[in-house]
């Protein structure tokens, strides 16, 4: 990341680098990049081309005045002469195009975003069509742009178009009388969401860069689910309106009474996706983490996880005052809350008390 940031300053005035994601100040884009791609070429501003040292290339184009979003896929795959087919889709209410990129010995995948109402963001991810193992990272790359500053709390583009949400219903809410709405395909999108990180995840497991890479894994999970619990978020909220210590002990002590869940084949990610977690009432320690910490942010009150290799345990973290365990993060002695044992807010096993072995992860 060091590198990275290094080269990036020299487009400062157009590029942002920064923990979580790059920030184009120009159009208003963002991109939480998979660790390890580096910004090879680009003039800074309309164009920026990416390169992981496995081969796939990430190019970003800004179109300041085009017909469509359909218009500059079809121009692009004409020039490319690639024989991948085109696709219209909505992502936040705007015209986009997903592209399948089929040329010479390249294969990928790409996407054409609305930054306004005339100006767009082409993004291609490919690489040589031998390299199959390269797929996940190219939807993982595309999935994770923002075209806007609202959609950086929106499910990512690529995910958007493989499960568009378009009907809503009615689920009950865990141990609950309460209802609250999703859309039908909620909980299979966020599924399908965290089975692709998961496996681009594995791919870091000898890598140096694997805590960052650890880290950027719940920062996707949370950026999908925010909107997709927004509405559970709510209904909860006023079920338990009250300060914000109350209402963090009233959300701690319902995850805790959540089943026990983990997956331990180390075949797939043993998250359990947040919509499933809250309608079901089941789920690891970091999915009951994310989940707690989701529901105090949507209440206004900063939250985050720490998350610990040595103890393979994560916890849930909040902007409190309190008594009990606080984890010095970023300049903040966040109170600590255990989701898994039915202790107090501020309670943690003494053999996990060590702080060197955790490490935060907070989203704004």
């Amino acid at each position: 990341m060091k590198r990275l940031f290094t080269f990036i300053s020299v487009f400062s005035l157009c590029l942002r680098c920064t923990a979580e994601a790059l920030f184009s100040p120009t159009w208003g884009f963002s991109l939480d990049i998979p660790v390890g791609l580096e910004l090879t070429e680009g003039d800074g501003t309309n164009s920026f081309t990416f390169q992981s040292p496995q081969g796939m290339s990430l190019s970003l184009k800004v179109y300041p005045q085009a017909a469509s979003a359909l218009s500059i896929a079809r121009d692009t795959q004409s020039r490319l002469r690639s024989s991948g087919q085109t696709s219209p889709f909505t992502y936040d209410g705007k015209p986009a195009a997903f592209l399948e990129l089929q040329f010479q010995n390249i294969t990928g995948w790409g996407l054409v975003l609305a930054l306004d109402t005339e100006i767009h963001l082409l993004a291609l991810a490919y690489g040589p069509a031998r390299s199959t193992h390269l797929q996940t990272l190219y939807l993982a790359a595309l999935n994770a742009l923002a075209p806007t500053s609202r959609s950086q709390l929106l499910p990512g583009p690529v995910i958007e178009y493989l499960y568009p949400r378009t009907e809503r219903k009615q689920v009950a809410l865990f141990g609950t009388e309460q209802r609250a709405l999703v859309f039908t395909n909620d909980a299979s999108a966020a599924q399908a969401l965290i089975d692709l990180e998961y496996t681009l995840l594995t791919q870091y497991q000898s890598s140096p860069l694997w805590t960052q890479a650890w880290t950027r894994f719940y920062r996707v999970i949370h950026r999908d689910s925010f909107d997709r619990l927004a509405h559970i978020a709510f209904i909860l909220e006023r079920e338990w309106r009250g300060p914000a210590l109350d209402f963090a002990e009233r959300a701690l002590k319902w995850v805790q009474s959540f089943a026990y869940e983990r997956d331990l084949s180390l075949t797939k990610s043993d998250f359990v996706n947040l919509v499933s977690a809250a309608t079901e009432g089941r789920g690891d320690c970091d999915s009951r983490s994310l989940l707690w910490a989701l529901l105090l942010e949507q209440a206004d009150i900063p939250a985050g996880i720490m998350v610990s290799a040595q103890f393979s345990h994560a916890c849930g973290i909040a902007d409190i005052e309190a008594a009990g365990a606080h984890f010095p993060w970023n300049g903040t002695d966040w109170l600590v809350a255990e989701t898994i044992a039915d202790v107090a807010i501020g309670r943690i096993a003494a053999s996990m008390s060590e702080i060197s072995e955790w490490i935060g992860i907070v989203f704004d």
